[in-house]
């Protein structure tokens, strides 16, 4: 009983000391941080633009045949690309800041035990989203792009003339997408720990969540099996991860009760 009514107290008291218009002066505050912090890191990137598209444009060239090119049909398209790339990569780089900030505003909610995982949550949240994007980069690109390529050669008689608006937007989606998925032991992490997930209920519902990961890869990724595929491997990899860490960092069942799950 005495628990209990800690943790009633705990409760009002964050209540109380955080009340919604305090939450809304808290939200714009970390809108006011991220924006300024986009923007500095937007004109940094910016300057640095041509290096940037020549990057990303790695991974094609070198698969690319004989007479085959990147274009842009729009007089307009290669600023409005480099603009938009800069910005994405702004984003990407900003990863870090962007994931303290997130926990910094949900933090005030938080009891003081919970808050202690804050640079555990940005460091492995933002290791695992870079991995995600290296994994794209230097393992799916090539793959993906040496098959389709081969269709532009002699034997086809076709060449591959593409558009450097499609292709910076194809690539840094595909970038952003594997970050995000990549994700998931962070998040399960977090669901095992509040009470939500357990390794039993993993193991449970594995097959429906293997058929969920296909459909996110779907969803996430242009409509070629490939990439679907590419992306819907790690993510079973992640899946039977997060077991593991259910498994690890999950309560006993004999430790389990109401009180636990906010203490």
């Amino acid at each position: 009983m005495p628990d209990k009514e800690k943790t009633a107290r705990e409760k009002q008291t964050i209540e109380t000391v955080y009340p919604l218009t305090q939450h809304l002066e808290e939200l714009r505050k970390r809108i006011v941080y991220i924006f300024f912090f986009l923007l500095v890191v937007f004109i940094l990137v910016y300057t640095q633009g041509k290096h940037l598209m020549n990057l990303l444009m790695v991974p094609v060239l070198k698969f690319m045949p004989e007479n085959s090119t990147m274009t842009f049909l729009k007089l307009t398209e290669g600023f409005l690309t480099e603009l938009k790339l800069s910005f994405l990569a702004a984003v990407f780089l900003s990863m870090p800041f962007l994931l303290y900030q997130a926990w910094k505003f949900v933090a005030p909610g938080l009891y003081a035990h919970e808050r202690k995982y804050i640079f555990g949550f940005v460091i492995s949240a933002s290791v695992l989203f870079f991995a995600g994007a290296s994994f794209a980069y230097f393992i799916v690109f090539p793959l993906g792009f040496q098959f389709f390529l081969k269709y532009a050669g002699p034997d086809w008689n076709m060449v591959a003339n593409l558009s450097v608006s499609w292709y910076l937007s194809f690539v840094t989606q595909l970038i952003m997408a594997f970050g995000i998925v990549f994700e998931l032991p962070v998040i399960i992490f977090f669901l095992v720990k509040i009470g939500i997930v357990t390794e039993t209920m993993l193991k449970k519902y594995r097959r429906y969540a293997i058929v969920l990961i296909f459909i996110i890869a779907a969803v996430l990724t242009p409509p070629d099996v490939i990439s679907q595929c590419l992306m819907a491997a790690p993510l079973l990899v992640l899946y039977e991860i997060s077991i593991y860490i259910a498994k690890v960092f999950g309560k006993k069942p004999e430790q389990t009760s109401e009180v636990d799950i906010y203490e």
